[in-house]
């Protein structure tokens, strides 16, 4: 039912209250007729926008979810795989360091470090060094035994001495001059100095 002047007098209320209550009402249908004016373009898009939605609901995410996990799993393995390779290159280092310290050098250093893999992939490591090297040791006494170096101590190798002729060289006067006894113990001089001579 509308608001009428017939309707408030009818109620009876006087002129001037029937004025204020028309003005008040007024005032409040114009409100209100803005209000809608306002919020028509809005209501006049919500199908279209309710169609999209329904639309992109429809369509999925357009496999972006699908990618992210494919790129973030690809990315995880290559953290893995970098994180692997350092380990793998700390653990050589060690075990090498280790060899090294138990006279394993050279050829069989190489030899050794092909061989213990198996080894060397169970290792832990405490800043840089080997925490538990049991393993190690019990390939060092049993099949890497062979390639510890043996170090042997070796005194210094004397020159041999000049060679001179024993009791110096004699003259053919000295020799007639000698007893038999002084012949007989400087011969080798006498002979070498008579040799001397023929040549």
């Amino acid at each position: 039912m509308a608001l009428t002047r017939k309707l408030l007098k009818g109620m009876g209320l006087t002129d001037e209250q029937v004025d204020t209550i028309i003005e008040a009402h007024t005032d409040t249908v114009d409100g209100l007729k803005a209000d809608v004016a306002k919020y028509r373009p809005d209501a006049e898009r919500l199908p279209g926008v309710q169609k999209e939605l329904d639309d992109l609901r429809a369509a999925g995410d357009g496999g972006y979810k699908d990618r992210y996990e494919k790129e973030h799993s690809a990315f995880e393995s290559y953290k893995a795989d970098i994180t692997a390779k350092e380990s793998r290159a700390a653990k050589e280092k060690a075990v090498r360091a280790y060899f090294e310290d138990k006279r394993v050098t050279g050829a069989n250093l190489e030899i050794a470090m092909r061989g213990v893999g198996e080894e060397m992939a169970a290792l832990e490591l405490e800043d840089g060094k080997i925490k538990d090297t049991k393993a190690l040791d019990a390939l060092l006494e049993g099949a890497y035994k062979g390639l510890i170096a043996t170090s042997q101590t070796q005194g210094a190798n004397p020159p041999a001495p000049p060679v001179t002729p024993p009791g110096g060289s004699y003259t053919a006067e000295q020799i007639r001059g000698m007893s038999a006894a002084e012949i007989n113990a400087n011969w080798d001089g006498i002979k070498a100095s008579l040799n001397q001579k023929g040549a």
